[in-house]
């Protein structure tokens, strides 16, 4: 009876360990197939403040990961990249719901894997969705690694996905892959994903299935808090703003207008 039970046991050992092997092999085969997909964003951003008459301006540099979704390098990232007030007018206070914060951007480029720079436009901005496409001003010489955003997958609880990140400049802007799960599915006020808060995933970061389908982008949602949540939010708080999957359905459907739109100046859109 013990020898049978031990038997089962090494067998159960056995099974884990080839499924942990194969998920492995799958998350690096994703890694070596859309690594350079994922590319890093350089941004030029003025940044406006009025309150109670004051007025106050400056511009500062900063930095986004974006996932190149066309080979002609129409690139999504996160629209609090590059345009937080969303965020900074639900967390704040009632007695500071007065202040007034608008953003300009100044200049965008797209660096791709070898430090190619592509200057780029801001072309349309989703607010629902979090969400920025850019385009790049001149078209790439040759066409840019991208993902396909036209299979789309509904992922379970618990089933495990990849994501790729790219790191700063310390690191050398390698990029990253980490094996995930999916927490929670949201279906209203319309589908997202939740992963927890855990991974070395970030905001633009993409998400794939085991096979390598990809199920969307990692990005911000806000809502409006109340006074005393507020001074508490964070990404994990439900009340004040979280990591959340869109799926890459609603971002094909914005996709095609970000293609088609001819002017350079950005349309916004829901």
């Amino acid at each position: 009876m013990k020898k049978s039970l031990l038997i089962s046991l090494f067998a159960l050992t056995v099974t884990g360990v080839a499924f942990a092997d194969d998920n492995a092999t799958a998350g690096r085969k994703i890694l070596a197939k859309y690594q350079d997909a994922v590319v890093t964003v350089r941004l030029m951003v003025g940044v406006n403040v009025s309150f109670n008459g004051r007025d106050q301006h400056n511009e500062s540099k900063t930095g986004a990961i974006g996932t190149v979704i066309d080979p002609s390098g129409l690139t999504v990232i996160s629209l609090s990249a590059i345009d937080p007030s969303e965020i900074v007018k639900n967390q704040l206070p009632a007695a500071q719901k007065g202040l007034k914060f608008d953003t300009e951007v100044k200049d965008v480029k797209i660096v791709l894997a070898d430090e190619t720079e592509l200057p780029a436009e801001v072309v349309l901005r989703d607010k629902d969705l979090d969400l920025a496409y850019l385009r790049p001003i001149e078209k790439p010489s040759k066409p840019l690694v991208a993902l396909d955003l036209t299979k789309s997958i509904k992922p379970q609880v618990l089933d495990e996905v990849v994501t790729l990140n790219r790191l700063g400049k310390v690191a050398n802007r390698v990029v990253t892959v980490s094996l995930e799960r999916v927490d929670a599915l949201v279906t209203k006020p319309r589908l997202f994903y939740t992963m927890g808060v855990g991974g070395s995933s970030g905001v633009g970061s993409p998400v794939f299935t085991l096979t390598g389908v990809p199920l969307g982008i990692i990005l911000i949602r806000s809502v409006p808090t109340d006074n005393e949540s507020s001074s508490k939010a964070n990404f994990g708080q439900k009340d004040g703003f979280t990591l959340i999957v869109v799926p890459t359905a609603d971002i094909l459907e914005d996709a095609k207008q970000a293609l088609e739109t001819k002017k350079l100046a950005a349309t916004e859109t829901k």
